[in-house]
């Protein structure tokens, strides 16, 4: 590939055929955008599968590029959703739900042991309000981020055996907790594990073991632990001959689905399509009153107000204080308690944010030109909080195109009655590495780790950070080229703003909702004229502007790219999607990129 190659994508007006034909074209064509990014315009794949569809070429397109293979498959994708997938599918959910039957038919006391996240809160409401709901006494527990970490625990295991637990369920964790399984099963307890995270060799010893992944599961899919407690909660509603109304669970459902960032493919999408309606509806005050403090309408649900306003408010009670404070304004049953609760959350959600800021400002303090260079970045900083350190090593990512680690350090307490300083780190990744893979590769480093390809955490004695350092570096240096290394802007097709009708943007919303594994589609318009641009934020990094080309307008925003505008009047090839204007309740441009326009690049 050719960086300097000024080709472009395929124009989208026209037949499928037409677009088809352009197939032949390179297979990737790599244009130069701003501040040393790129853009890739992927070849067009063949459409003579959609060939006679209702929809407009440019749907086709957008479809072939999901995987979706004929029109039939298509029409499925755009249309209503349908039949979900059969619970009985789903491993040992049957055994899971005999065994709650019986602890609801016989008032038993049945722990949930849920994460600390969205994904893990949504899944312990669940689970405990059909519970209590159904006979059984529900006790719910999330453990302390900074004291316990994550999953079950020996001391929270023996603590709720001692409050009487017979049935210890876990909730967005547990498939790896076999240790803690094991002395459960010691104490007497019967355990339910309900959870999607990777299934490791050695499987702990529940009950029911109730996840998508494992190896033998003809499920199909693979939905977030709120999508699987949902399905243990209907299929258990059932069970005791109760008739159970889905909604309020099926608005947490696509909450959490959508902030664990789970694939928005297959019946996820199908889930979170239903419970975005459930939750544009909901009656929970807790969701309600944190609606309220984040100064939105649940009426204009979708995965951005879930993953954007909710989800960071839920998420900030566990990693700067306790996650029980989102907890309870999940179960709250009063307009008060959660209107007093929400604000305690956008209070925590603020200070999330400041301290993220400083942290930010920290690296650009401390990381030297060598660093901020090399192709794994590390920041560790007694004065990073544990509960932060995956956003600011996301944030590192965004800012330097390469894979990032950020760590806490802090004195851990020591059998000798002394202290060792540890390193708490979390990682993310870029999608050419895979940043599991290089901790597994120096396993011997650390006390503990884990996590996939994109995001992993660990803990690692501080004394070992300067080895630690060397060696991944050079690691990632033998698995990453100066390609992989280069901020790229994936674009789906070509599409000029004068093409852009009502027609066009009604089938781009059947093609949503957008997430993971579904993102939102890119395109490129070439020769647009810049009209009245304007840094705006804060620190005035934003640029806010109007697109013309020819009679038709657009209001545009580009975060992040204000050093980068195209003077007023000029002509401009921009890289954008649509977004909706949250102020206004209208639809606007997101630009993620602009340049000033190339001849051989201008509108014709």
């Amino acid at each position: 590939m050719n960086p300097q190659d000024p080709g472009a994508a395929p124009p989208v007006s026209g037949s499928t055929t037409a677009l088809a034909d352009h197939g032949a074209s390179p297979p990737d064509r790599v244009l130069n955008g701003s501040g040393g990014r790129r853009w890739r315009v992927p070849a067009t794949p063949s459409l003579d599968v959609f060939s006679g569809a209702e929809w407009p070429p440019l749907i086709s397109l957008l479809l072939a590029r999901r995987g979706v293979r004929n029109i039939a498959e298509a029409s499925h994708h755009l249309g209503k959703p349908g039949e979900l997938t059969d619970p009985a599918l789903m491993p040992n959910l049957g055994v899971a739900v005999d065994r709650l039957e019986r602890a609801c038919a016989e008032g038993e006391t049945v722990a949930v042991f849920g994460d600390f996240d969205v994904d893990g809160l949504t899944a312990t409401t669940i689970l405990t309000e059909a519970l209590d709901d159904l006979g059984a006494r529900a006790l719910p527990y999330i453990p302390d981020r900074f004291s316990e970490g994550y999953g079950p625990n020996p001391e929270a295991v023996r603590r709720l055996h001692t409050q009487g637990a017979s049935v210890f369920v876990t909730a967005d964790c547990g498939t790896s907790a076999v240790a803690e399984v094991e002395l459960a099963n010691e104490l007497g307890m019967d355990v339910i594990v309900i959870d999607h995270h990777t299934v490791p060799d050695a499987l702990p010893d529940a009950l029911a073991l109730v996840n998508p992944k494992l190896t033998d599961s003809q499920y199909g899919s693979e939905p977030a632990a709120c999508g699987v407690a949902h399905k243990v909660a209907h299929d258990l509603y059932e069970r005791r001959g109760r008739t159970y109304d889905p909604a309020e669970h099926r608005a947490l459902v696509a909450l959490g689905t959508v902030c664990d960032l789970a694939p928005l493919v297959g019946e996820n999408r199908d889930l979170v399509r239903i419970g975005l309606d459930a939750l544009a509806r909901s009656q929970r005050p807790g969701l309600r009153a944190l609606a309220a403090a984040a100064k939105v309408d649940l009426a204009d649900a979708d995965p951005e107000l879930c993953g954007w306003q909710l989800g960071p408010r839920i998420n900030a009670a566990g990693r700067m204080d306790h996650a029980n404070i989102a907890l309870q304004l999940l179960l709250a049953d009063s307009e008060a308690e959660a209107a007093a609760l929400a604000g305690r959350l956008d209070a925590l959600n603020r200070q999330r944010r400041q301290d993220t800021l400083d942290a930010l400002e920290l690296a650009d303090e401390v990381l030297t030109p060598a660093e901020r260079e090399a192709p794994l970045v590390m920041l560790a900083n007694e004065s990073i909080s544990r509960g932060i350190v995956g956003l600011v090593a996301a944030r590192l990512v965004e800012r330097f195109h390469r894979p990032a680690i950020a760590m806490e350090l802090h004195d851990q307490p020591s059998a000798d009655g002394g202290s060792t300083l540890v390193a708490h780190g979390s990682c993310r990744s870029i999608p050419r590495f895979d940043i599991t893979a290089l901790l597994r590769r120096h396993g011997d480093l650390f006390q503990r780790f884990g996590g996939h390809r994109a995001a992993a955490g660990f803990s690692l004695d501080a004394a070992r950070l300067p080895e630690a350092r060397e060696r991944l570096v050079a690691d990632a240096a033998d698995h990453l080229t100066p390609d992989d290394l280069t901020p790229t802007l994936e674009i789906e097709a070509e599409l000029p703003l004068h093409a852009v009708n009502g027609e066009l943007l009604r089938w781009l919303h059947r093609l949503g909702p957008y997430g993971q594994g579904n993102p939102v589609p890119t395109f490129l318009a070439r020769g647009v004229r810049i009209e009245a641009p304007r840094a705006v934020g804060a620190d005035a990094s934003h640029l806010q502007f109007t697109l013309r080309a020819g009679r038709v307008t657009w209001r545009a925003i580009a975060f992040g790219n204000a050093s980068n505008a195209v003077p007023d009047g000029d002509l401009a090839d921009i890289v954008y999607r649509f977004r909706r204007d949250g102020m206004r309740g209208t639809l606007q441009l997101e630009v993620l990129d602009l340049r000033a326009a190339e001849p051989d690049l201008e509108a014709p």
